[in-house]
């Protein structure tokens, strides 16, 4: 019995006196051990089936047959006339490329085309696509410092609902609240506020569907927040703060 073996091997290498040598670990017989007696769970005579179906299978046509014998020859005809040769569409096995830098140049250019296509492939997606999510990094000195003690309301719910300052809640920004301004309007300036990380803790969500806008943030700030939405997003009605499984438990 023969094997063969295809090596291939970049034209730059610079030691192919190796390549043997890993030809031969490769077609090295693989360890086998055993396969212990296979002991079935369950008690078995060979007289009938341990467990049986409470229907019959269901029938498959001549027609159904006929169509499925169909489509398995015309996978295996494609299967066959598939190449199995990985390197053909490689430019560092092509024979007119036999240093590295002509490799090196060639793929640095196809990079420079590709992102200049995609650029423009970019901005023609950015026109139909829009941005829902907007997270904040960590919480600057300067937001920490201006927080006030949460109001004593407040305090008193989180207290009858054993709810801890951590925990995290939403305001709900309704459209019927923007003051003649869009949703969009108002998305767009709370993600410039979020980008300057003037929010903290907190990451936002657009809700279309909903005509809402989410803000969520540890319960610690949200008095902070909900009164930095109002004035900087010039909210004419009240927004309402939600804790999952709570329900709304304070408004402003």
């Amino acid at each position: 019995m023969t094997t063969e073996v295809i090596l291939h091997y970049r034209p730059y290498e610079s030691d192919p006196t190796q390549l043997p040598k890993i030809a031969e670990k490769s077609i090295q017989d693989f360890p086998t051990r055993p396969l212990l007696r296979f002991i079935p769970w369950f008690p078995h005579d060979g007289s009938r089936l341990p467990l049986k179906p409470k229907r019959s299978p269901p029938g498959i046509s001549e027609e159904a047959a006929e169509d499925v014998r169909q489509y398995l020859a015309i996978s295996e005809h494609s299967i066959k006339s598939q190449s199995y040769d990985c390197t053909v569409d490689l430019l560092e096995f092509q024979p007119n490329l036999k240093r590295k830098k002509h490799l090196i140049q060639s793929h640095t250019l196809n990079e420079q085309t590709n992102s200049g296509s995609l650029e423009k492939q970019a901005e023609k997606e950015k026109r139909h696509k829009k941005r829902s999510w907007s997270v904040s990094s960590l919480p600057s000195s300067n937001c920490t410092e201006n927080v006030f003690p949460l109001s004593k309301k407040l305090q008193d719910n989180l207290k009858a609902l054993n709810l801890h300052s951590f925990y995290r809640a939403r305001w709900t920004i309704d459209h019927t609240i923007c003051n003649n301004q869009t949703l969009e309007d108002i998305w767009a300036k709370l993600n410039r506020i979020i980008r300057h990380n003037e929010l903290p803790s907190c990451n936002a969500t657009i809700q279309r569907h909903l005509g809402q806008i989410w803000v969520f943030c540890d319960i610690m700030y949200c008095e902070y927040v909900g009164n930095l939405l109002k004035g900087r997003l010039a909210l004419t009605g009240k927004i309402n703060l939600f804790v999952h499984k709570y329900g709304v438990i304070f408004s402003m």
